[in-house]
């Protein structure tokens, strides 16, 4: 797009014409002060000016370039194949090459007539419009999920960017590592911890540890969310914890991950700035480096969620702080 005050856009087009109607110049001077090698380009936009009406003038719109398509293109497909090209391309959805096959026309004739109508792509599924929550209260409502990380005994290609790897590190099974998190609806406070599985005891010393934290900053908890995964959904020993503290249970609509949201985000930006944030020797480095990141994410770095403040902020009854 060019710059609307650029020499010889319309404005500059005007001053150009400016030059010869209004203060005498002949071409050859007009486009030596403006810088113009011919003078003939004077002679178009001069022309042009006093072709236009009144409107045009105004709008500058006898200055701006004109469309270089042709007013007549004899050889281009008549209306009625151009026609039964989109006609088969709205009924099989197919490309241009198989089209091609079955109108009979070049493959490159049938590409240029469905771009044309605007048909070279399939339309996009409509997106759901984006519904957006929050409850009032720290500890309203807890969001928890899993991501798995892979272990790594020397830093890998996402940092590095070389892929090689010997015979003794592709036959070495360092495994997966899996990161729990709760994320507190309100004030995007985060709890992490990293597991070597996602089974059901796992997920409850962890939801336990997590409510205790909770609840010495003053939070506590009425709801969680989780999806449908079996250690949520099938856990007797979850239930009693949760029962036992008076908060619910609820669970995501499935194949529907955008009600948890929140922890989803989460788990984007843990991924990013806490897992490959920074080039570790290996996974056990990177897992000591996670309380330091977490106290980072909690108490010092700015959620812009929350008006550019760390979820610490929004917590109340915290000792030493304002509430």
């Amino acid at each position: 797009m060019q710059h609307p005050n650029a020499r010889l856009t319309p404005t500059g087009r005007l001053e150009l014409v400016k030059l010869v109607v209004e203060r005498g110049m002949t071409f050859e001077q007009a486009a030596a002060c403006s810088n113009v090698r011919s003078k003939s380009t004077v002679a178009t936009w001069v022309r042009r000016w006093r072709e236009a009406g009144e409107e045009e003038r105004r709008t500058l719109r006898c200055l701006a370039d004109r469309c270089s398509r042709p007013h007549h293109s004899p050889r281009m497909l008549a209306a009625s194949e151009q026609q039964r090209i989109c006609a088969e391309r709205r009924r099989t959805g197919w490309g241009p090459r198989l089209i091609a096959s079955i109108v009979g026309h070049p493959h490159s004739t049938v590409h240029a007539t469905l771009r044309r109508h605007g048909l070279s792509r399939p339309p996009r599924a409509p997106r759901d419009a984006v519904v957006r929550y929050e409850w009032p209260c720290p500890g309203d409502l807890l969001h928890m999920d899993s991501k798995r990380f892979a272990r790594f005994s020397r830093p890998g290609h996402a940092v590095t960017g070389d892929r090689r790897r010997s015979g003794a590190e592709k036959r070495e099974r360092v495994g997966y590592e899996f990161a729990h998190s709760i994320v507190d609806d309100h004030s995007r406070y985060a709890l992490t911890e990293l597991h070597a599985d996602e089974r059901g005891e796992t997920v409850v010393a962890f939801v336990e540890r997590a409510l205790d934290e909770l609840a010495a900053l003053g939070i506590r908890p009425k709801r969680i969310l989780t999806d449908n995964a079996w250690a949520y959904t099938h856990n007797r020993a979850l239930a009693e914890l949760l029962a036992e503290r008076g908060i619910r249970h609820l669970t995501t609509r499935s194949r529907r991950p955008q009600t948890n949201g929140k922890v989803e985000r989460y788990q984007q930006t843990l991924a990013r700035e806490w897992g490959r944030g920074q080039r570790y020797r290996s996974s056990e480095h990177r897992a000591r480096a996670l309380p330091h990141w977490l106290r980072h994410y909690n108490q010092r770095r700015r959620h812009s969620a929350i008006g550019n403040r760390p979820p610490i902020s929004r917590v109340r009854n915290v000792p030493g702080q304002d509430s």
